[in-house]
């Protein structure tokens, strides 16, 4: 089997635990790229949050791709044209706000290169870290938050955010797609917006059969990607849930897993 695009997770997938890309697994990502195969940074973060690392693997040299936002928005690196967007409405983030606030919980939505929150917490500097965002305190998210946004995430402690991941299911599984990514986030957009419906809109426009795409992740936030793709990889430290979907799991994110499986796969070496 020809592989013809790869679409990765990001932290804890492709990044090391120092949130950098390996050498190893940069000098791989572009020597797949030279033969023909598309490369997608699929990815809970914003947009904004993934363009260094788009440009760090040359993504718009080789005409690839970013999925940001959890599948809210397909950029083409080539030419940051976006290619598809879907948001959540302003009463969607002020409904999502008002179960966050009855649960004593945090939100944080994105406007442009912000991040938006009433609260501080440790779990929002986790994020504020991560993407390299400006972090806009507000005292009233709701009068701040005038218009619509592709994602919003609800944090707090892990176990208990477990809980109310179930809770927002069972009150608003209908309207909304919901997913843990780190222990601490629970990831919110629109219905229908996650890494595999994505995947399939992006290949169904490059011509791309499914059983051409390999998906790499790493936690419950891909497991639409790993189902939705021809092969399935989970990095070594992946969730337990997540390896027992996978067809192959690779080295972890600090052994060059993006490098071995491009080995195996595309290269055969």
């Amino acid at each position: 089997m020809k592989f013809k695009a790869i679409f990765t997770d990001l932290d804890d997938t492709l990044l090391t635990s120092k949130g950098i890309i390996s050498k190893e697994d940069k000098e791989m990502i572009i020597e797949a790229q030279k033969k023909g195969v598309k490369f997608i940074l699929a990815s809970g973060r914003p947009t904004f949050a993934m363009l260094n690392l788009s440009k760090e693997l040359e993504l718009d040299k080789y005409k690839s791709y970013i999925l940001s936002f959890n599948g809210g928005v397909v950029m083409e690196c080539s030419n940051n044209k976006i290619l598809f967007e879907e948001a959540l409405s302003k009463d969607d983030i002020h409904k999502l706000y008002d179960f966050s606030k009855e649960n004593k919980l945090h939100i944080i939505t994105y406007f442009d290169k912000d991040i938006i929150s009433e609260t501080t917490s440790e779990y929002i500097d986790v994020e504020v870290n991560l993407t390299g965002m400006n972090h806009r305190l507000v005292k009233d998210f709701k009068m701040e938050v005038n218009r619509s946004a592709i994602k919003c995430i609800i944090l707090g402690e892990p176990s208990y955010l477990k809980k109310m991941e179930k809770e927002l299911k069972e009150k608003y599984g209908s309207e909304y797609s919901i997913a843990i990514s780190k222990p601490f986030f629970l990831e919110v957009t629109k219905r229908g917006i996650d890494k595999g419906n994505t995947l399939k809109r992006l290949i169904d426009k490059l011509n791309i059969k499914q059983e051409e795409t390999i998906a790499v992740g790493d936690s419950y936030n891909d497991l639409s990607m790993l189902n939705a793709a021809g092969l399935a990889i989970a990095v070594d430290n992946a969730k337990p849930e997540i390896k027992e979907v996978a067809d192959y799991i690779t080295t972890s994110n600090d052994e060059n897993g993006m490098a071995n499986l491009i080995k195996k796969y595309i290269l055969n070496i």
